[in-house]
């Protein structure tokens, strides 16, 4: 057994293994200082920040979590865990956990009991269907929850209360991972598996920094390449990841430009006719279109376009096109960027064109970034329908009041759902009058915060927020409810590659704090929701009961979990869905038959316009895909809305940091993660610093339209024009340099048109310095792709108090 610090030592030691062999088990442990393993009891969980849904156990001792560890059966990540995992769990104990409600009195938050909270919420329900309707009441939830909390709140929001506005922050995360799949084979799900790491000749990382959101899973990757026949990797990434540093060939494109880029690399696949036509006849439609649309995309003009060099654009067309086996992997680059599900549909276009899916080592992963965003969308909590079931069916929305036993007319379906940012619009507007958020913080995590928070604190608006901590989106609230969090609840939450885990209570929630499944019951029950036969609309009472009512919903869908039940989840390994008497170990890829749940009569979406966001009719959708094949779905390249100019001549991308979560409300509570990057930072090129008379720690004012933050500068190999903000750091986060921190001050209120997911990444910018660094460099990790250019003078550490554990237990094969 092996101690290393893992906040310096990200990925932990190296364990190789060839293609097609097993991945080797690494268990990785933490516990707090004079804790035994020997001397605690181990309550099986996974992951919870971040969506690789690594298993875990966490150890208690005397009613309290002391540490945790890797579950070596697991399938995910064979015992493997990252700092987040290993650390984390600290903040659940923090002192400032909410642990009683509070309600405002006379402008102030103030403590109150359950049932004076509980009756104020619902009696503004109460007022306001009278007055309004359900078009006056909204919800927006999480990433984070299980999944059993996102249906029972989908049922009494869709079923009982019937408002259309129900939406989750993965919105801003991974909305365009479901539209993309949806766009390309009718349904969201990921085609591919983790496993197919183990099979790759070419691993295509899309905008994707998995060395820093999903650290285990790039260990798989890393593990892979120390071994024979390593992968080919392919990275588009303006940044220099540790990504980046391992590829074969990195693509840095101007932000924005994702679509050109890929027309390119298609482009010279359909040039060189390294195109499975069997495949394409047989299992898809469209091809024609593309084969037209991609002339226009030359690798000299896309290389103009994106600014990358010509024979990169042709060595990576190559790769890609003569691999026998492609797992490509898409996160935010690509989702939070300009067109962003057009750019993600021409991915997997090129696995569509290259007969590259449902077989190892050939998949997609339209990533996710939360723990529960699979669960979001399966459950019917992000305004999409349960079970995969589609708004414009009439026959889904039949089947769903079947299972709901209400009344068709009651499920909302008159128009799409609403997503968050018309949410906000109409809370704006006023015609949005209650809005009630769990687990989510938007007072930091929006863009414009400036124009959110003013909605926000709306005194017209009553504001809900269902929290483990009193965040910036708290503060502003009318009624706060004290939650019960991961592992103080029971639940089961799907990760990025459908694999379901459970998670079980291992300690007492603090104080009055109630698990948000029980805040939802109490809810539906003081509402007196019913179904058309006067029962409880909502039925179950407690987790496993929740459970079971969800496998009926998804019985027939495409995800569905009907083979699965508590017992067969506990202990082991996680299981992929869909899982039934069918298939009773689960599915570890889909399509692997080329049929794809894109049916017109079963599929869940008939698919947008990618320029203007417009739903396609069902018999559009129906001519055009009359056999439900996948869709091959060309798409031209615009360019953004907002360009650099003399006033602003950079382009701002924001994005996450290894060491932290979202707006930090946990990890900023975490000793070991917040030391590791405590204060927010600016990324700048060499060339850049030069030209803003800027260097290595030096104050920086960073204005765009919208607002200004100051920050630490970072010299980096950033491509130049571009400048980095992590987004972090919450409106309050004011340190000595005073100004302000957060990145989303900065961003714009534009979204994807088909996905409606924000776009945070293109920004026009300026930069100046501020004061001359007295000293110390930036406090940005050196460990990933914020590190400095040359070597740092202060290296990021954990000492200590960061030394985990690693045992290896076997080698692969």
């Amino acid at each position: 057994m092996a101690r290393s610090d893992r906040i310096a030592d990200v990925w932990g030691s190296r364990t190789p293994y060839a293609r097609g062999e097993t991945w080797p088990v690494r268990v990785d442990t933490f516990l707090e200082p004079g804790v035994d393993a020997a001397d605690v009891a181990w309550v099986q969980s996974a992951s919870i920040l971040h969506s690789n849904g690594d298993a875990l156990d966490i150890a208690v001792r005397d009613g309290r979590m002391v540490g945790v560890r890797g579950r070596a059966e697991d399938r995910v990540n064979h015992g493997r865990l990252g700092p987040k995992d290993l650390y984390g769990w600290q903040a659940n104990a923090s002192p400032d956990r909410l642990t009683r409600p509070l309600v405002r009195r006379d402008g102030e938050l103030v403590e109150s009991t359950w049932d004076d909270a509980m009756g104020r919420i619902v009696a503004r329900t109460h007022e306001l269907l009278e007055e309004q309707g359900p078009s006056a009441i909204g919800f927006y939830t999480t990433g984070q929850l299980f999944l059993e909390e996102y249906y029972t709140l989908g049922v009494l929001a869709h079923g009982g209360l019937g408002t259309n506005h129900v939406d989750g922050n993965t919105r801003l995360c991974t909305a365009t991972a479901a539209a993309a799949l949806k766009e390309s084979f009718g349904c969201d799900g990921q085609p591919g598996s983790y496993t197919d790491v183990d099979h790759a000749d070419v691993i295509a990382l899309w905008g994707h920094n998995m060395a820093e959101t999903q650290t285990v899973l790039w260990t798989r990757v890393l593990d892979r390449l120390a071994g024979p026949d390593p992968p080919q990797i392919v990275c588009v990434d303006p940044r220099p990841t540790p990504v980046a540093e391992a590829a074969t060939v990195h693509l840095a494109p101007r932000p924005g430009t994702n679509v050109a880029l890929v027309n390119g690399l298609l482009h010279e696949i359909v040039r060189n006719d390294w195109v499975d036509h069997d495949y394409v006849h047989a299992h898809a439609v469209g091809f024609d279109e593309l084969a037209t649309r991609v002339t226009e995309y030359p690798p000299e003009k896309v290389a103009r376009i994106c600014d990358v060099p010509e024979d990169d654009l042709r060595e990576a067309a190559r790769i890609l096109g003569t691999a026998d086996r492609v797992l490509s992997t898409v996160l935010q680059g690509f989702y939070q960027s300009h067109q962003a599900t057009a750019a993600s549909v021409q991915v997997n276009n090129i696995h569509l064109v290259r007969g590259m899916l449902g077989r190892p080592g050939c998949g997609v992963l339209q990533m996710n970034g939360q723990p529960t965003a699979q669960n979001t969308r399966e459950a019917g909590a992000d305004g999409d329908l349960p079970g995969f079931r589609n708004w414009s069916n009439d026959d889904h929305v039949q089947d769903l009041a079947r299972v709901w036993n209400v009344d068709p007319l009651q499920i909302p379906h008159y128009s799409p759902p609403t997503h968050v940012m018309q949410m906000i619009r109409y809370a704006e507007e006023g015609s949005i009058r209650m809005l009630w958020v769990q687990a989510t913080n938007p007072a930091v995590s929006l863009p414009e915060l400036a124009r959110i928070r003013s909605i926000l604190a709306q005194e017209r608006l009553f504001l809900v927020v269902q929290d483990i901590f009193l965040s910036e989106t708290a503060e502003l609230a009318d009624v706060v409810l004290p939650a019960a969090t991961w592992g103080e609840k029971t639940g089961t939450f799907t990760n990025a590659d459908r694999t379901v885990h459970l998670s079980e209570k291992a300690v007492e929630p603090p104080g009055e704090a109630r698990p948000d499944l029980e805040i939802f019951l109490d809810y539906a029950r003081r509402l007196d929701l019913k179904d058309k036969d006067g029962r409880a609309l909502v039925r179950w009472h407690d987790p496993e009961s929740a459970f079971e009512a969800w496998k009926e919903c998804s019985r027939g869908r495409p995800c569905d979990y009907t083979g699965l039940s508590y017992d067969r989840l506990r202990g082991g390994s996680g299981v992929q869905w869909p899982c039934t008497d069918e298939a009773p170990d689960g599915t570890e890829r889909l399509y692997a038959d080329g049929q794809f749940f894109a049916a017109p009569d079963y599929c869940e979406s008939y698919g947008r316009d990618m320029v203007t966001g417009a739903p396609l009719e069902p018999t559009e959708y129906r001519a055009m895909n009359p056999d439900g094949k996948a869709v091959i779905k060309a798409a031209e390249y615009v360019p953004p809305h907002e360009l650099p100019s003399p006033e602003y001549p950079f382009q701002l991308i924001t994005g996450r940091t290894v060491y932290h979560f979202h707006t930090r409300t946990k990890t900023g509570r975490v000793p070991q993660l917040q030391a590791a990057a405590p204060d927010v930072w600016v990324e700048v090129s060499a060339g850049d610093a030069e030209l803003l008379g800027v260097t290595e720690g030096d104050l920086a004012e960073i204005t765009t339209p919208r607002g200004t933050v100051r920050a630490r500068t970072r010299v980096t190999g950033i491509r130049e024009g571009v400048v980095f903000l992590p987004f972090h750091y919450g409106y309050w986060d004011v340190g000595p340099d005073g100004g302000g921190r957060a990145a989303n001050e900065l961003t714009i209120t534009e979204w994807d048109p088909a996905s409606k997911q924000p776009i945070f990444k293109t920004a026009a910018a300026r930069v100046a310095k501020v004061e001359r660094s007295p000293g110390p460099p930036s406090s940005a990790p050196t460990t990933t792709a914020s590190a400095p250019l040359g070597t740092p003078a202060t290296p990021t550490r954990g000492g200590e108090s960061a030394l985990a554990d690693e045992q290896v237990r076997g080698a692969g094969r």
